[in-house]
Order: C-alpha cells, then sequence, then structure tokens
C-alpha cells in the first residue's frame, strides 16, 4: 500500500510557543489537520477528511465561529477533495473513510465523498445521532446521509496490547481500529501496516503535541488546556495517553505514532510512505 500524508486544513491561533514551542508567545502559531490518504487494491481510503469543500465556502462563517480560537485558514486547495484530484485521482476513487471520530475537523470532507463507506466506532456514531454531547457535532456535514458502517466491540482481538477492531468490511486487513475514548466517547485510533512492515498509528486526538509522546512527556499550556476543555472523560483520555507513550517507548522501531493537529509529525512522515 502506498500512504500519502495531507494536510486538510491548516489553523492559525495566537499564542505563538504556547502552542508550538518556539518564537514569541505574541506570535501566530500552525495547527494542521493531519490526513492519510492509502492506495489499496480495493481503491483509496482516507483516515480522517479534515474540513470539507462545504465547511470553506457555504459553510465558512460556521467553521470560523466555531473554531474562532484556533484561526482556520479555509482554502479551497487544502480540502481532501482537491488533493485527491492533484494526486491524479477522482473522489469516486475514495471508496471508503476511516474516521477517528466525527469532531468538525475531522469530518467535515464527509459530504465531498458521499459514495464513500464510512466506517465508524458504533459509541461515536451514537453520541452523534442522539445528540448525546450538544452541538458538539455539525449537522451540515451529515445531511447528505453517510453510509456508515458501524464498528462495535473489538471482541478479544489485540494490536501490541491495545483491543482492536479488525476485518473491516471493504479493506485490507492492514488496516483497523484501535479504540481510545476520553476526547470523545467513540474516540479511535487507526493503525495502518505499510508495505515495508513498519506500522503507522493515526492516534487522531488522543494527544495534541508530539512532546506527549516523549520519555519526558511535556505539552505546551495552550494545547494542555485546550484539551481538558473538550475531553469528556478526562481521567480516560490521560490513561489512553499514557498507554500510547508506553507503546512509543517500547515499539519505537515498529511504530510511527502522530496525533492530528501537530505539524511536526506531519513533516516528520514527509508526504508519501
Amino acid at each position: 500500500m502506498r500512504v500519502h500524508h495531507l494536510n486538510c486544513g491548516t489553523m492559525r491561533p495566537f499564542g505563538g510557543r504556547l502552542v508550538n514551542e518556539g518564537g514569541s508567545r505574541f506570535g501566530t502559531a500552525r495547527m494542521i489537520c493531519h490526513c492519510l490518504l492509502i492506495e489499496t487494491e480495493q481503491g483509496l481510503v482516507l483516515v480522517d477528511t479534515g474540513m470539507g469543500v462545504p465547511d470553506v465556502t457555504t459553510h465558512a462563517k460556521v467553521m470560523k465561529q466555531r473554531l474562532r480560537m484556533a484561526r482556520p485558514v479555509l482554502d479551497i486547495a487544502e480540502t481532501a477533495a482537491s488533493q485527491v484530484e492533484r494526486l491524479g485521482f477522482r473522489p469516486e476513487d475514495v471508496r471508503h473513510i476511516v474516521v477517528t471520530h466525527l469532531d468538525l475537523d475531522h469530518a467535515g470532507g464527509l459530504p465531498d465523498f458521499p459514495h464513500a463507506q464510512v466506517h465508524v466506532h458504533d459509541v461515536e456514531h451514537q453520541a452523534l445521532v442522539r445528540g448525546l454531547d450538544g452541538d458538539r457535532y455539525l449537522q451540515h456535514q451529515f445531511q447528505h446521509g453517510p453510509k456508515w458502517t458501524v464498528h462495535g466491540s473489538a471482541d478479544g482481538e489485540r494490536w501490541f496490547g491495545f483491543e482492536a477492531v479488525r476485518d473491516l468490511p471493504g479493506l485490507p486487513p492492514e488496516i483497523l481500529l484501535l479504540p481510545l475514548p476520553g476526547h470523545t466517547r467513540g474516540h479511535t485510533a487507526v493503525a495502518v501496516r505499510r508495505s515495508d512492515g513498519k506500522w503507522l498509528l493515526h492516534a487522531g486526538d488522543a494527544f495534541f503535541h508530539h512532546g506527549e509522546m516523549a520519555d519526558r512527556p511535556h505539552c505546551t499550556p495552550a494545547l494542555r488546556f485546550f484539551q481538558n476543555r473538550v475531553q469528556v472523560d478526562g481521567p480516560l483520555r490521560r490513561r489512553n495517553q499514557a498507554r500510547l507513550r508506553d507503546l512509543v517507548t517500547a515499539h519505537r522501531d515498529q511504530i510511527e505514532v502522530f496525533c492530528a493537529h501537530d505539524p511536526v509529525g506531519l513533516d516528520r512522515c514527509g508526504r508519501t510512505a
């Protein structure tokens, strides 16, 4: 499989080193929406979608209001649909989308691929359809009626000690889900085994800063505050983050772990693997 690393939504919050480290605290920081586009024998697979075409056009005002502290750039060229086409594919070639969770900066591109099967954890799906967390999810991102494929508990499958949802219908066995709740009720990570045997682990919003996976973990003040502000279960989120850190420590040569919004992770992974 060939894996493309995409930024599907730049954000420019104020705060400088309080967000990214380095520079002035009065400068502009940079955050991104790290998504994966995977070429498989079954077609293209997206892991998260970032912000979609409707988000940066029709609903731009709503996005700016909801992400006002993050100050999104809202560039149509950064949408997954635009980047898929620049890589020489058609949006229809994206057969499957695997989402870490359904927050607006992770699921915004779903309307751009209405034909795709959307794989999501059942707890996350229930939070959306039952409105368990108020207005956390933006309804315009789901009005097209996504073709949901909802996945339940892991049924005892393990992946480096983690529960894992395997055998996702229509997807190769090299792609699997790891339930990591805390940030949202049904938050998951997505593991992808590359052709060279190394695993990529897209951890979504299980952490926000690469320093949280270091031997001496640390996080910038602004990102620490934000994580605490938007979590649904703080103790559970922190336990799962600690488990991820142990995974990195024990298997650094086998697994590349990155989160959704840290540009350092995107730069480290490169653009294609």
